[in-house]
């Protein structure tokens, strides 16, 4: 299942992703992982989640990114949720318009093995397809 935290930047998503995560830590039973930009909310997140700084990996395009992903998923048999902060920047995403096809290779992903995606993602809902705002759970 992919859900999305969608709003201008500065609006507040991260705050609802961090909330939203938290949450998630004290009653799942599997992995959670929180990737982000940086490392800045190392001590906002719960001590069962893992954070995952995706700048300090040799990510440089969308398509490898996914492989990224491919990887978390593919290592750890027990994760049930990833959480996506700044999704745009993570992703390495430099077109909006690519964001859809993106999304859309995470739902295959996410069916395949069962992984829930939650995103923040700097787009105003007004500005997504039908397909993604279904998809949206928050809008700021």
């Amino acid at each position: 299942m992919i859900q999305l935290i969608v709003g201008e930047k500065g609006k507040g998503k991260t705050k609802h992703l961090l909330e939203k995560v938290n949450a998630s830590a004290k009653t799942s039973n599997g992995n959670i992982v929180y990737l982000d930009k940086n490392s800045k909310h190392m001590y906002e997140l719960n001590n069962k989640i893992r954070l995952i700084n995706a700048s300090e990996y040799p990510i440089s395009s969308e398509d490898e990114f996914v492989g990224f992903v491919c990887g978390i998923v593919s290592q750890d048999h027990d994760l049930e949720q990833v959480y996506f902060d700044s999704f745009m920047d993570v992703a390495y995403i430099k077109d909006r318009t690519k964001v859809e096809d993106i999304v859309k290779k995470l739902d295959k992903i996410s069916e395949q093995f069962k992984v829930d995606f939650i995103i923040s993602v700097s787009l105003d809902a007004s500005e997504l397809s039908e397909y993604m705002q279904s998809k949206v759970i928050v809008s700021l």
